[in-house]
C-alpha cells in the first residue's frame, strides 16, 4: 500500500516538461514587445498582424494533421498536435522572432511552427495522400483570406475591426503564397516531389539539408523576391475584398 502511495506521489509532483518552453515563450515575447516599444517602432497595426500571423500558422499546421489522420495516419493526433493550443505548436524562431522582426523592420510578415508529424507510409495511398497533406497548409491559408474577403462586405464601418480584417486576409494570403514555393520543406515541394523523376533524388536530398537557410536568407536579406511573388496573389485579394488599393 505504502510503495502504491509513494508512486503515485511521484508521479503526481512530476515536473511538466512544457513548463520550461511556456516560460520561454513567455519572456521571448515580452523581450520583442519590450525593444519595439522602446525603439517606438511599435504601432497597433504591427499588433494586428503579429496577432494575426500566431494563430493563422497553428491552423495551418493542424490542418496538415487533420488531412493525413483523415488518409490513414494518425501520427500528428497521437503526439497531442491536432490541438489548437499554441504552446504545442510554437517555435521560438519561426513563431515568434521571425514575424516579429519583420513587423518590426517594416516588413509583410511570415512564419512557422513547428512541422506537424506525418508518416507518409501510414497513409492508404502515400503518393497521393501525401500531396493532399502537404497542400491542407495553404488551403487553409487561402480559404481563411477569402473568410476576411468576405467579411469586408458587411461590415460597414471603419476602425479597429477592419484593420483586424485586413491584417488576417494579408497575412494569410503571405503564408499561403509563400508556402506554396516549390522548395523544400515548404508544402509546395509535395508537388515538386511528385514530379521529380528518381534519377534526380539525390541532388534534390543535399538541397533539401540547406534549402530552408536559403530561403529564411532570401526573406530577410532580399525581400524584393518574394515581394515580386505575393504582390499580384495580394492585389486579388484586394479586389476580392473590394479595396482599391
Amino acid at each position: 500500500m505504502s510503495d502504491a502511495a509513494d508512486q503515485q506521489h511521484v508521479v503526481e509532483s512530476a515536473p511538466d516538461p512544457r513548463r520550461g518552453e511556456r516560460r520561454a515563450v513567455v519572456l521571448v515575447l515580452g523581450a520583442i514587445v519590450a525593444y519595439a516599444l522602446f525603439k517606438g517602432v511599435l504601432h497597433s497595426e504591427d499588433l494586428y498582424f503579429f496577432g494575426a500571423i500566431v494563430p493563422s500558422i497553428i491552423l495551418h499546421e493542424v490542418s496538415h494533421g487533420v488531412v493525413a489522420n483523415i488518409f490513414g495516419d494518425d501520427t500528428a493526433k497521437r503526439a497531442g498536435r491536432l490541438t489548437l493550443n499554441p504552446i504545442a505548436h510554437i517555435d521560438l524562431f519561426g513563431t515568434l522572432l521571425m514575424p516579429a522582426m519583420l513587423v518590426i523592420a517594416g516588413v509583410r510578415p511570415i512564419g512557422f511552427a513547428k512541422p506537424v508529424p506525418v508518416n507518409v507510409g501510414r497513409l492508404r495511398n502515400p503518393r497521393n495522400h501525401s500531396l493532399f497533406v502537404g497542400l491542407a497548409g495553404p488551403v487553409t491559408n487561402f480559404a481563411i483570406a477569402g473568410v476576411a474577403a468576405a467579411l469586408f462586405h458587411t461590415v460597414h464601418h471603419g476602425g479597429w475591426w477592419l484593420e483586424v480584417l485586413f491584417a488576417v486576409g494579408t497575412v494569410n494570403v503571405l503564408l499561403g503564397t509563400f508556402n506554396l514555393l516549390p522548395i523544400p520543406p515548404l508544402d509546395g515541394s509535395a508537388l515538386l516531389e511528385r514530379l521529380l523523376p528518381q534519377s534526380m533524388w539525390p541532388g534534390y536530398l543535399k538541397f533539401r539539408r540547406y534549402s530552408m537557410p536559403l530561403v529564411i536568407g532570401v526573406v530577410f536579406l532580399v525581400p524584393q523576391v518574394f515581394q515580386a511573388i505575393y504582390e499580384p496573389v495580394l492585389r486579388q485579394w484586394f479586389r476580392l475584398a473590394g479595396l482599391g488599393i
